[in-house]
């Protein structure tokens, strides 16, 4: 569709996102520092590309507000199924231990729920909206930033 105009819908998904991550900033999980430096570099490139494309496009397109209700808001649904599922993480996360392995656990079966959660929410805003940009954004966020949680989940299941 690729409608300029401002997404309320966008901003509330960005605020879902924001929030937590600024909560989180001052409870990262022990040690957190010590393994971020063993990220590998492209990962990092892409989720950082993602994560600018993803935020400028969901607020820059009026796609993603609420229009008429019919099958088709189905995906905005799964959105925001995947938003909700994504703050009771964070919830879990916040009154755990703050261990690594709390971080990247996995929630109703959902691999690294913390990755895989807003990503997904992106991708079905993104059908809702029949934006592209969102989902060619958010197919190379999801690389970026899936990619590197998984690495971690990866070092951590080694470890144990």
């Amino acid at each position: 569709m690729l409608h300029f105009g401002f997404s309320y819908v966008g901003l509330i998904f960005l605020l879902l996102l924001f929030v937590p991550n600024a909560v989180w900033a001052k409870n990262k999980p022990f040690e957190y520092d010590k393994y971020v430096g063993n990220e590998n570099k492209i990962l990092q490139l892409l989720e950082r590309i993602g994560e600018v494309s993803v935020s400028c496009i969901v607020l820059i397109f009026s796609d993603f507000n609420i229009r008429t209700i019919d099958i088709w808001s189905i995906w905005l649904l799964f959105a925001l199924l995947c938003m909700i599922l994504y703050e009771c993480y964070w919830i879990r996360y916040f009154k755990s231990a703050k261990m690594r392995s709390d971080f990247y656990r996995s929630i109703c079966g959902i691999p690294v729920a913390g990755a895989t959660l807003p990503v997904m929410a992106s991708m079905f805003l993104g059908i809702y909206g029949g934006n592209f940009l969102l989902i060619i954004a958010t197919v190379i966020l999801g690389i970026g930033h899936i990619g590197i949680h998984a690495a971690h989940y990866r070092e951590i299941t080694e470890e144990k």
